[in-house]
C-alpha cells in the first residue's frame, strides 16, 4: 500500500545515511586530505545524489529487489549484473568489518590492535547467531539509533563549543592538501553516505513515486550532508587535521580532550550502539544478496538454503559471518573503508551505466559514473589493487563458470 509521503521518504533516508560511518570516516580522510576533507565531502554527496537519482530511474522501471545485480543484468546484460553483484556482496562485506573494527575502536580505546580485533571478531560472530535465529532489525529499532546517533553528535559539537577550545587555526591554511589527496578524501568519505539507495527503492511504498522519490533524496543528502559538515568542521577545530588523523575514534576523542570528558563513555556507547545496528543491517543485506545470487548460480548453490525452522538462509549468513570475522583480523579500519568504497563505487558506477540507457536526461548518469570511476581510483593504492585483484576474481570464476555451463548444455 503506498503510503508514505515526501516526509516519510527523507526520515528513512536518514535512517539510512546517518550512522556509524559518521564516527569512522572522518580520520582516515583527515590523513589524505587534512581540512580538505571538508571539500571531499562535497564531493562524497555529490556523487551519492547522483547514484541514488540513477538508482531511482531504475527502481522505477524494475521494482523488484536486488538493486544495481537487476538493473545491470537488463540493461547491460548477465556479465554486468553479475559484476555489479558481487561487487556489492565484497563491499558490504568489507564496510561489515569496518562497523565491527568501529565497534572495538569505541568500545576498547587504548587496547592493542590485535586485542581489538578480536572484539570485532566476537561482535561479528554474536550478530550472526542472532540473524541465524530470525533476529531482524526493526523499524523501531532503527529509529531508536538514528535517534542515539543525532543526540550523541549534537552533544559533542555543544561540548566542543561549549566545553571545549576549538581553534580556526587548525583551519589554516585551507584546504592544505592538493587536489589528489581531496579526491581520496571525497573516496574514503563516501562511505560515510551508505544507505542513500534506500530512498530509490520506495517506489511501491510511497505516494506519487515519480515526484515524492526525486524530492525526498536531494532534502534527504542534503540533510545529512550538513550534519557531517558541522560535525567535520568541529572535529577539525578542536582536535586539528593532525590529531584528527591519528585517532581511530575521533569524536570520543574530542570530547576526552573537552572539560566535558566526563561525558566520553556517554559517546562511546552511542557510536557503539550505532556500529551495531550498522553491522546488523549490512550483514542482513550481504546474506540476502549472497542467498539470491547463489539461487541464480552466480555462487556456490548450498548457500541458497532456507532453514527449515527460521526461514532465514542460514548458510549464507553464517558464511558471511565467518568471512567477516576473519577479514577483521587482518585488517584495519581504514583498509577496511577503502575496499569498501572502491567496490561500492564500481557497484554504483554500473548502476549509472545502466540508467545511462534509459535515454532522457542522461547528464546525471553521465556525471554519477564518471564521479564513481574518479573516487574509485583516487582511493589508497593498497584499496584500489586489492579492489581490482577482487572483482577481477570475481569476473574470471564468472567466465569459467558460463563456459562450463555453456559446455553442459
Amino acid at each position: 500500500m503506498r503510503r508514505l509521503g515526501t516526509g516519510d521518504a527523507v526520515v528513512i533516508g536518514l535512517g539510512s545515511m546517518i550512522g556509524a560511518g559518521v564516527f569512522a570516516a572522518f580520520a582516515p580522510a583527515a590523513r589524505a586530505a587534512g581540512a580538505g576533507l571538508l571539500i571531499g565531502l562535497a564531493l562524497a554527496a555529490m556523487v551519492a545524489y547522483c547514484n541514488a537519482t540513477s538508482s531511482a530511474r531504475l527502481a522505477a522501471r524494475y521494482p523488484e529487489s536486488g538493486g544495481t545485480y537487476v538493473y545491470g543484468r537488463e540493461r547491460l546484460g548477465e556479465f554486468w549484473g553479475y559484476l555489479a553483484g558481487w561487487g556489492f556482496v565484497v563491499g558490504k562485506t568489507a564496510s561489515c568489518a569496518a562497523m565491527a573494527l568501529t565497534v572495538a575502536s569505541y568500545t576498547a580505546p587504548g587496547a592493542s590492535r590485535l586485542a581489538q580485533s578480536l572484539v570485532a571478531a566476537a561482535v561479528v560472530l554474536a550478530l550472526t547467531a542472532l540473524n541465524y535465529r530470525g533476529v531482524q532489525r526493526s523499524v523501531t529499532l532503527t529509529k531508536v539509533i538514528v535517534t542515539t546517533t543525532l543526540v550523541v553528535l549534537a552533544g559533542s559539537v555543544a561540548g566542543i563549543v561549549i566545553a571545549g577550545s576549538p581553534d580556526s587555526a587548525n583551519l589554516t591554511p585551507f584546504p592544505g592538501s592538493g587536489a589528489d589527496g581531496i579526491l581520496q578524501s571525497a573516496g574514503l568519505l563516501f562511505f560515510a553516505f551508505a544507505g542513500y539507495a534506500r530512498i530509490a527503492t520506495l517506489g511501491e511504498e510511497v505516494r506519487d513515486p515519480e515526484r515524492t522519490i526525486p524530492r525526498a533524496i536531494p532534502i534527504a543528502l542534503g540533510i545529512t550532508l550538513a550534519v557531517y559538515a558541522v560535525v567535520a568542521v568541529f572535529l577539525l577545530l578542536q582536535l586539528g587535521p593532525d590529531g584528527l588523523a591519528s585517532t581511530s575514534d575521533p569524536i570520543a576523542t574530542a570530547i576526552a580532550s573537552t572539560s566535558w570528558s566526563a561525558l566520553t563513555p556517554v559517546v562511546r556507547a552511542g557510536a557503539a550502539l550505532a556500529a551495531l545496528g550498522s553491522l546488523l543491517a549490512l550483514v542482513l543485506g550481504v546474506s540476502r544478496t549472497t542467498f539470491a545470487m547463489a539461487r541464480d548460480g552466480h555462487l556456490p548453490a548450498p548457500l541458497a538454503a532456507v532453514h527449515p525452522r527460521f526461514a532465514v538462509p542460514h548458510r549464507a549468513e553464517v558464511a558471511v559471518g565467518v568471512v567477516v570475522a576473519a577479514l577483521v583480523l587482518v585488517t584495519d579500519l581504514r583498509g577496511a573503508i577503502g575496499f569498501s568504497s572502491f567496490a561500492v563505487l564500481t557497484y554504483y558506477a554500473i548502476a549509472n551505466a545502466s540508467a545511462w540507457t534509459l535515454g532522457a536526461r542522461r547528464v546525471v548518469p553521465v556525471v554519477g559514473l564518471a564521479g564513481c570511476v574518479v573516487l574509485a581510483f583516487s582511493l589508497p593504492l593498497s584499496s584500489v589493487i586489492s579492489g581490482v585483484v577482487v572483482l577481477a576474481a570475481g569476473a574470471l570464476a564468472y567466465l569459467v563458470l558460463s563456459r562450463r555451463d555453456n559446455a553442459s548444455s
